[in-house]
């Protein structure tokens, strides 16, 4: 069994993306493969709703025009297209997504976790919906297969927050800076949306090399990969 840990955000256009890209080539991988999503909020003080679009957004953030953000976003979504994805940036609605990541651990608790991750996603990049409104939340969550009362009692309380912010210091305690970010069996990991031939090396790679060396992790980047020593 290959185990995958993913770290991403719900509100991140790559982490969708690399989770299609990953899929795909895990569909070709011979052998069971093992997700499991790990909360990163890329703002965890984003406001619950912002009005601002995602092109002025994306402008005020690195300092550039709107149109020039906006030919970056039609870029993203042509990336997307090729994934098989629909984007419609344009009318993206920026949110707060920490209820959705604490929602995603009760998903995982019931075994739903991968139903419910792409099912917000959808709903975020593709629907235009306010991933932060709570029943719309638990609408998602019942289509994922959970119970809609249970997941409403979760949001109305602050349950599953300690384990957002413990995938988040775990994160940094690996040194993870931007998402997605893979880790194959401990073994192995991956920053960014790779492309699904390199997705599928990796697999390959890490299914025929179980004999790593003890302390040792290989990072891999843009097709390089070096062993780094692990910190204790």
């Amino acid at each position: 069994m290959m185990k995958v840990e993913i770290w991403s955000d719900f509100a991140c256009p790559f982490c969708y993306i690399g989770k299609r890209r990953f899929e795909e080539a895990a569909a070709h991988f011979d052998g069971k493969v093992e997700i499991e999503f790990r909360s990163y909020e890329l703002d965890p003080n984003a406001p619950v709703k912002s009005e601002d679009s995602v092109h002025s957004a994306l402008a005020k953030k690195y300092g550039m025009t709107v149109e020039n953000a906006k030919a970056m976003n039609d870029r993203m979504t042509e990336q997307a297209r090729e994934a098989g994805l629909v984007y419609n940036m344009d009318t993206i609605v920026l949110a707060n997504t920490h209820d959705a990541h604490r929602l995603s651990h009760f998903a995982k608790e019931k075994g739903k976790m991968n139903e419910f991750t792409e099912r917000v996603l959808r709903a975020y990049f593709t629907e235009s919906e306010h991933i932060a409104d709570a029943d719309l939340l638990a609408g998602w969550a019942e289509e994922a297969g959970l119970d809609r009362s249970e997941a409403k009692n979760v949001l109305q309380s602050g349950k599953y927050s300690d384990r957002v912010h413990a995938d988040q210091e775990e994160a940094r305690d690996i040194g993870i800076e931007g998402v997605p970010f893979f880790i194959f069996n401990d073994k192995y990991a991956v920053s960014g949306a790779q492309s699904v031939e390199a997705f599928k090396q990796v697999l390959d790679q890490v299914a025929a090399d179980e004999e790593v060396t003890a302390g040792k992790t290989e990072w891999c980047q843009d097709d390089d990969c070096k062993d780094v020593e692990s910190e204790d």
